[in-house]
């Protein structure tokens, strides 16, 4: 397993996903994350083949899409009780999730 590139937390911090240094495929799961968590309604059958193009399964995106629901609704609940993790920047999550290439 490679390492991570320690700049990938610093680009994703500022919402930097063009000058983060990731593969285009993962580069595309994000900017669909993106749109499902900005604009859900916007997401078009074309936006989707071209991640199917590009090695995601249909699995895989329909696991993006559950998650981004569900920190959509997390965001929700913690800013209607005030609640905030003030060490959210302090350790970076690990890194994963290739696409499976089916």
């Amino acid at each position: 397993m490679q390492e991570p590139d320690p700049s990938v937390h610093d680009h994703l911090s500022r919402a930097d996903l063009d000058g983060a240094p990731f593969p285009e495929a993962e580069r595309a799961l994000l900017r669909f994350v993106e749109t499902i968590t900005r604009h859900a309604y916007r997401v078009t059958d074309e936006q989707v083949e071209s991640l199917r193009q590009v090695g995601w399964a249909d699995e895989q995106l329909a696991e993006c899409v559950y998650i981004a629901a569900l920190f959509a609704f997390f965001n929700r609940v913690a800013d209607a009780f005030g609640l905030a993790d003030p060490n959210y920047f302090a350790s970076p999550p690990p890194r994963g999730g290739e696409p499976s290439g089916e």
